[in-house]
């Protein structure tokens, strides 16, 4: 089985329409970058997603090893959006 790699929008926006388990039951195994999670649960507090996230123990969160395409993408795209970019290229 493959493995999915999410940015916070389709996070936040199954939540904000209270189907968040949605992603669970089509992609049972899903990883986000830190940037993800910290744009989602740590900054997004109290925000649709944020507590859908936080207990979701079937995200898993992984690093992309290429920081500095990361960096590069996040010229142009919010690091959120490149981490995951570019983690999904790297899976």
């Amino acid at each position: 089985m493959s493995i999915t790699v999410s940015n916070a929008s389709p996070l936040i926006n199954l939540a904000r329409i209270q189907r968040f388990e949605l992603l669970k039951r089509f992609y049972p195994e899903v990883v986000i970058p830190p940037a993800v999670y910290e744009e989602v649960v740590t900054r997004g507090e109290e925000r649709d997603g944020s507590k859908d996230v936080r207990e979701a123990l079937w995200i898993g969160q992984t690093a992309p090893q290429d920081q500095l395409a990361v960096d590069a993408l996040a010229a142009e795209l919010g690091r959120g959006e490149a981490s995951a970019i570019i983690l999904a290229r790297e899976q």
